[in-house]
Formats: structure tokens, sequence, C-alpha cells
């Protein structure tokens, strides 16, 4: 693959992205108003594999990571490139180099409105709409329906007993994302007869604070899930990235103040990704655009 482009009037190097400094990898997310702080960057860097593109002068362009889980199935993240690289095809090489790091995997991302395009041209297909819902968290939230079983915490040394629970969800084991996100994360667990059966995720993320993974086997689940979050940011910015647009769990993010600020698309290349079933556990809440 083709590790420089030369565009309309300028040349592009691609460079590892954990050798480029943080501090214009934030610039670069500033740029196109995504919330990731220097902290977001770095976490997302352990956690994956990047590329950047730079200039002669070592200016950053663009940036593109991918995200493996297990050996067939990775999500790919973090795909922004300036408004001049962009127009000159830096978007597509940027994908291109991370397709042949990616080699034969199945895959799936959240794909912007504008870069829509580039990912159906690239042979990805739509599967479901994301839903940013965000807002300042109330002092007091809506009406809930009745809590079926029992919450509490579960610290971060006893994260196998969600793992299995999140493969099921997700359609893959990420045991290994799941023990760096806890590292600064409130976890909630909901059980039943002594059997977990669904959980959440609470950090420090961008604007303020982001309630995901939130895995659950139903809307009355996941609202209970989210709500032991929602009650300790009271006053303070939150934000919930679901695919529900409708039903009750919908409902009740909408009366607590975290509106729609903006939509994306799940899409996926190989095996299809979402695959829901009744009473079965499903990802209510994501992780994050980037991680899905």
């Amino acid at each position: 693959m083709q590790r420089s482009v030369r565009l309309k009037s300028f040349e592009l190097v691609a460079r590892d992205i954990n050798d480029v400094d943080v501090d214009l990898l934030h610039a670069l997310s500033i740029s196109v108003r995504w919330p990731h702080r220097p902290k977001d960057w770095n976490l997302l860097r352990r956690a994956g594999h990047g590329i950047v593109a730079v200039d002669g002068i070592g200016r950053v362009f663009g940036s593109a990571m991918w995200f493996p889980h297990g050996d067939d199935f990775a999500t790919i993240g973090l795909v922004i490139t300036t408004p001049r690289a962009q127009a000159q095809g830096g978007g597509r090489w940027l994908m291109e180099q991370v397709l042949e790091q990616c080699g034969d995997r199945n895959l799936a991302l959240n794909a912007t409105h504008p870069a829509y395009p580039l990912y159906i041209s690239l042979g990805f297909t739509s599967e479901a709409i994301v839903y940013m819902r965000q807002g300042e968290a109330p002092q007091k939230l809506p009406p809930m329906p009745a809590l079926d079983g029992e919450l509490s915490e579960l610290p971060s040394d006893r994260l196998r007993e969600i793992t299995e629970l999140d493969a099921r969800a997700f359609g893959t084991n990420r045991a290994g994302l799941l023990a760096l996100l806890a590292e600064d994360a409130s976890i909630a667990t909901l059980s039943r007869g002594g059997e977990v059966v669904g959980y959440s995720m609470c950090r420090e993320f961008g604007r303020g604070h982001v309630i995901g993974p939130i895995v659950a086997r139903s809307d009355q689940d996941a609202v209970h899930l989210t709500a032991v979050h929602l009650k300790k940011l009271a006053g303070r910015f939150a934000r919930v990235d679901s695919r529900e647009r409708d039903g009750v769990f919908a409902e009740f993010l909408q009366q607590s103040g975290l509106g729609i600020a903006e939509t994306v698309t799940t899409m996926s290349k190989g095996r299809r990704f979402l695959n829901r079933e009744s009473n079965k556990p499903w990802v209510y809440g994501l992780a994050s655009h980037a991680w899905s």
C-alpha cells in the first residue's frame, strides 16, 4: 500500500498515530468540532491502531483508527480529514491504508453524513442509525418503570462478571476494551436471581460524561441502568449514543433532557454486525462511535 500520496498541491505521508503529538490530534478533532480531549485520544491510542496523514513539515491533515476485537472482527473510527485533504481524496487514501491493515477481518463503523458516500463506495452496508443524545442531566428524573431486579456497583476487578454478557450483546469478545474503560469508569449491574442480566458504564469524555456501554435485555432494564448514573450527574453534561429511536428507553432519555444532537449510520463490511434477538442482551448505549 502506498505510504504517501500526492494530492493536487501537496504530499501527505502516513505516520503511526503513536508517533504524533497528542496535541496535534486534539487540534485536528477540534477543527471538525469533535469533543475529544487529549485524554480521550490517549485512551483511543491504547485501545487500537491508527495512522495520521502529515505533510513535509509535520502538519496533520487527517487520521484513521481501527480497533481489533479478536482475530476476525474490528471497528473503524476517528476517520478525520481537514476540508482541504478531504476535497482532494485524502479520506479515501486514509481508509485504504486502514483497510489494508485490517486484512480480511469483518468490519463495522459509524459514518458521519459527509463520509457516508465514501464508505458506500468502499463496500460498506448500512445497518442502523445511531442517535447521539446529550444535554444537562436533570435534577429530578422522569417517572420510570418498576425495577425488576437488584442494582449494584461493580468493582473494576470483577469485570469477568460482565464480559460474557457483553460478548453476547456485542457479537464478539471485547474484554480488553472493557478493562481499559473500567480504569476510569463507574460500573453498574442489574441482577435477577443471582444472575447479572445487564450492566452500564459511565466515564468522563469530551464536554462531560458519556454513559456507555449500556447492555440490557429490555428497555425497562436499560432505563434503570442509565438512571443510576444520571442521578449522580445531576446538573452536569451527559451523553448517550443509542440506536433506539422510539420506545420506553428513548422516551426516558428525551424526558431526561438528552435530546438528539446528531446522527450517524452504523455500517458493516463482511458479515452483518447487528443481530438483535428478543429477550437477549442488546447494546442500548454505545461505548463510543469508534467502538460501536
